[in-house]
């Protein structure tokens, strides 16, 4: 099993382009497949650069419903039309993003002309694609939740109300007996995905690669930054090797890879896992 990081926000191999978003090449016996595009078509030219044909990927899923996952879906569709993209129905938001009085709020859903295209497989419960192949939602909880969720906004009429992420969409990959769990950006919060994959399948996964959408722009407050190890310590219950990436940032993951040692890794962008 191959899982190469089509793009994140960090400089990394074979000179991709780096952006602000997050995709990755996931090669099975099986399938070939896409978890999220990242924010734009350059995720097709970073696939040229690492050996990857687009063309012969069969399978795509949408993390959730923000353009840094879903902005080169369109892109991929011109060289890859028969792909089958899943995503949650409520993916299709009206999702904004609240930058401060000065700049207001700023529109980060996926562009609609996603939703006109025949590929399109709307989930909005668990779903077996495959023997191989597991999708989840409708992921509760309140442990640790991402403190940086308080800008994230879903337009509800005429009014901005907290956006819960019922959005979020989670893959779950069976491979020679390895469990790999992945997300987006754990916008439900990395602990809360956990649970419902115990509870889902009985069991901890072996791998799981997310981000842990923990990066600010300003400095962490004090409680912030005890958010931020009260996650480490939680994860460092687990057998599961965590690959980190995109929204939890450096400073974020310099705090958790102190706690979790060899148990966490970041991955840049064009590395393989």
């Amino acid at each position: 099993m191959q899982i190469i990081n089509l793009i994140e926000n960090t400089s990394g191999a074979n000179d991709c382009i780096t952006g602000h978003g997050l995709s990755f090449y996931i090669e099975t016996a099986a399938h070939k497949l896409l978890m999220d595009a990242g924010p734009s078509a350059a995720i097709l030219e970073n696939a040229e650069k690492l050996g990857i044909s687009l063309a012969e990927v069969d399978t795509v899923i949408l993390s959730h419903g923000h353009y840094d996952h879903g902005g080169g879906i369109l892109p991929f569709t011109k060289v890859n039309n028969t792909a089958r993209i899943y995503l949650h129905k409520d993916a299709a938001g009206d999702y904004y993003a609240f930058d401060g009085r000065e700049k207001g709020y700023r529109y980060i859903g996926i562009d609609p002309e996603i939703t006109e295209l025949d590929q399109l497989v709307y989930v909005n419960q668990t779903t077996q694609i495959d023997e191989n192949l597991f999708l989840f939602c409708n992921i509760t909880g309140n442990r640790n939740r991402p403190d940086t969720n308080k800008r994230l906004l879903k337009k509800a009429g005429d009014h901005y109300i907290q956006d819960p992420f019922a959005h979020e969409l989670c893959l779950v990959i069976k491979d020679a007996g390895t469990s790999f769990l992945f997300s987006g950006c754990a916008h439900n919060g990395v602990l809360n995905i956990l649970d419902r994959y115990k509870e889902l399948y009985k069991s901890e996964p072996d791998v799981m690669v997310s981000g842990f959408h923990m990066m600010k722009k300003t400095d962490y407050t004090n409680d912030e930054i005890q958010n931020i190890r009260n996650t480490a310590y939680e994860l460092k219950r687990y057998h599961t090797v965590f690959y980190t990436c995109h929204c939890t940032g450096l400073p974020a993951y310099d705090i958790m890879k102190e706690i979790l040692g060899g148990q966490l890794h970041y991955v840049h962008c064009g590395e393989e896992i």
